[in-house]
């Protein structure tokens, strides 16, 4: 949009000077000083208001502001110069008023609905059917222009104005019989441009917003304006947008910091604040990533890299990464702290940073790894054999004696045992028994279930005992342990009391 505006500006500008050429050529070949002088002063009128004159027409007719006149108040004021003028002004091309004793005539053309006045000495050329010249082109390119432009003074007095900025008058029901000032702009007292925003609301009461741009001349100030409706919609709904968004991530945990395509700053929410302990002066200023990583050191809210000057010029890699949705690190605090930190990319190449403090879930991950870790090596230093089944029948738990006995390695299996898996092997190893059904069944069964135990005769010699229990979750404890004389239990009995 700020290209646009630019080349649109460019647009005004190259017409208004080609308007100022045109009127500069005109004021070289007219004058009212004297019959001597071959140069002419124009006044241009549409509807019977004028509408532009040049500079000499301004300074023949004294004090009476152009702009807005009507063709009677006009009439009057040439009467200085000529006789005779109609009270309404023809149609066609014609020279008006008798010249006289008064040595000056004018000259009427036609432009559409543009009537050309030309006032000049009577033995200038008075072709009034000649051909349009540059300067009337320009001229004509800059009162057809869609921009409002105008010309005030020395006094703030408007002296000219196009069509389009009449048009805007009427709009706002100001029309009168000179051009009034429909911005309140403050005089410039430099001699370069300078741009402005200002709002108008017409007589239907719809607001409308402009980029003005003033440009100071020799004689007064020259302003264009640009409508900018679009543009400040535009930004009403990014800001409504942005408000929307800090209200939904206000009560959010996890930290949020969005930065644009420029790498600065524009949207964070409270828990920001709280997990980096930065100042929100700070982060209201628009710091860039660099200082923003910089707080965060200086704060030890981030890990101390081991050289920070080389993790600054790693820093690009990391922006890159989060723009490919590939950045996520864990950082470990002094303070015993644990953060995730994951960029996200956003449109327009901004970029989103997500801090989140997961120390309650380190510590409790850490904490079950612990017991599981103790757990295991309390049942490793049991002599019988254990193993557990999931309610689906996957081997989930067993002991160092379990793979011991028969010769098994269930983690570094490629698939997941079952107890279909684990059956097997044991049949191969024991004499042939009808138990090995009853096991499956009794693992994979959802109905209530009882404790029971038989006995097992090995292929190499030995007898197992084996108890098979349920507990917790659907989950089912076989153990093995080696048989005594005195323990010895035939395998022939079998309790399966339910």
């Amino acid at each position: 949009m700020n290209i646009w505006l630019a080349s649109f500006a460019g647009i005004g500008i190259g017409l208004v000077g080609l308007f100022l050429i045109a009127t500069t050529n005109r004021i070289q070949k007219a004058s009212f000083v004297g019959p001597s002088v071959n140069r002419r002063s124009v006044i241009l009128l549409r509807d019977g208001l004028v509408i532009h004159s040049n500079e000499h027409a301004q300074r023949s007719l004294g004090d009476l502001v152009l702009p807005g006149q009507s063709w009677c108040r006009l009439k009057d004021r040439l009467a200085t110069f000529i006789d005779g003028l109609p009270d309404e002004l023809p149609d066609q091309p014609v020279v008006l008023g008798d010249t006289g004793a008064k040595g000056q005539q004018l000259f009427l053309r036609t432009d559409g609905e543009t009537r050309i006045l030309e006032l000049g000495d009577i033995h200038s050329s008075g072709d009034i059917a000649a051909a349009d010249t540059p300067e009337d082109a320009s001229t004509e390119a800059v009162e057809m222009a869609v921009t409002p432009m105008w010309k005030t003074n020395s006094d703030s007095q408007i002296i000219w104005s196009n069509a389009a900025y009449n048009a805007l008058i009427r709009d706002c029901g100001a029309a009168g019989e000179q051009a009034t000032q429909l911005f309140n702009l403050p005089v410039i007292d430099t001699k370069t441009a300078r741009q402005s925003r200002a709002s108008l609301e017409t007589a239907a009461g719809k607001k409308h917003w402009f980029e003005i741009t003033s440009q100071p001349t020799e004689t007064g100030t020259l302003y264009y304006a640009s409508n900018i409706d679009a543009l400040v919609t535009a930004e009403l709904a990014q800001r409504n947008f942005v408000q929307t968004l800090t209200k939904t991530f206000a009560h959010l945990p996890i930290g949020l910091s969005v930065f644009d395509k420029d790498h600065r700053l524009v949207l964070f929410n409270p828990a920001l604040l709280d997990l980096t302990r930065l100042p929100v002066e700070f982060l209201s200023a628009r710091p860039n990533l660099l200082s923003f990583f910089d707080h965060m050191r200086e704060n030890r809210m981030m890990p101390e890299p081991k050289n920070y000057t080389s993790w600054r010029d790693q820093l690009t890699n990391v922006v890159n990464a989060a723009q490919d949705d590939r950045y996520c690190e864990t950082w470990n605090l002094p303070s015993g702290l644990t953060y995730k930190i994951t960029g996200r990319p956003h449109p327009d190449g901004a970029i989103a940073f997500l801090l989140e403090d997961i120390s309650a879930e380190i510590s409790l991950t850490r904490r079950f790894r612990s017991e599981l870790e103790m757990t295991q090596s309390v049942i490793d230093s049991f002599d019988d054999a254990v193993a557990v089944f999931s309610q689906l029948g996957v081997l989930t738990f067993c002991n160092t004696a379990y793979r011991t006995l028969w010769d098994c390695e269930p983690d570094s299996a490629f698939a997941e045992m079952t107890i279909v898996d684990a059956t097997q092997a044991w049949s191969k190893a024991c004499v042939p028994t009808p138990v090995w059904p009853e096991i499956r069944e009794f693992v994979l069964t959802l109905r209530d279930r009882a404790a029971w135990d038989t006995g097992l005769d090995l292929r190499q010699g030995g007898s197992l005992f084996c108890s098979v229990e349920p507990v917790a979750a659907g989950s089912t404890l076989v153990r093995f342990s080696k048989m005594t004389a005195a323990s010895a239990v035939p395998a022939a009995t079998m309790d399966t009391t339910e």
